[in-house]
């Protein structure tokens, strides 16, 4: 029988939880370059989010160097580094499971930099601005 709780369409406590202890752990083992791969102590990565699969086995780390240089550099150095890195994080985060770790590029900073500079565009600024005057007219009859 389904838990009514986990029949929602996003992730479980759970999931979000284990998450967040890889991206931590994750994050410090980058931070503090303790990977011997040159490739990954040139430049620093950014871990904004980490995502579980509902078993728990699979990590997907999205990842950013500062700056947004050579993104697809450091997501084959990190693939590269995968099994020393999932070693690491076992030794940091208490699971019964280390999780499979998978690199994603980060895209999240790019979206939103998309929807700023849509909200701020000429046509989005004179539809909100109209929307006053609509109000305006209503709130006076």
């Amino acid at each position: 029988m389904k838990n009514k709780a986990s029949s929602g369409s996003g992730p479980s406590q759970r999931q979000l939880r284990v998450g967040e202890l890889v991206r931590h752990a994750l994050a410090e083992i980058l931070a503090r370059g303790d990977l011997p791969d040159p490739a990954l102590s040139r430049v620093i990565i950014t871990v904004p989010e980490v995502r579980m699969s509902p078993d728990l086995k699979i990590a997907t780390c999205y990842v950013m160097p500062l700056g947004g240089k050579d993104p697809k550099a450091a997501i084959d150095a990190l693939a590269t580094d995968a099994k020393p890195l999932r070693g690491e994080i076992g030794r940091r985060v208490e699971l019964k499971f280390v999780p499979e770790l998978r690199f994603r590029i980060d895209t999240s900073f790019e979206e939103g930099a998309r929807i700023d500079a849509l909200l701020r565009s000429p046509q989005v600024q004179r539809d909100l601005d109209g929307q006053d005057d609509n109000d305006r007219q209503e709130d006076e009859e």
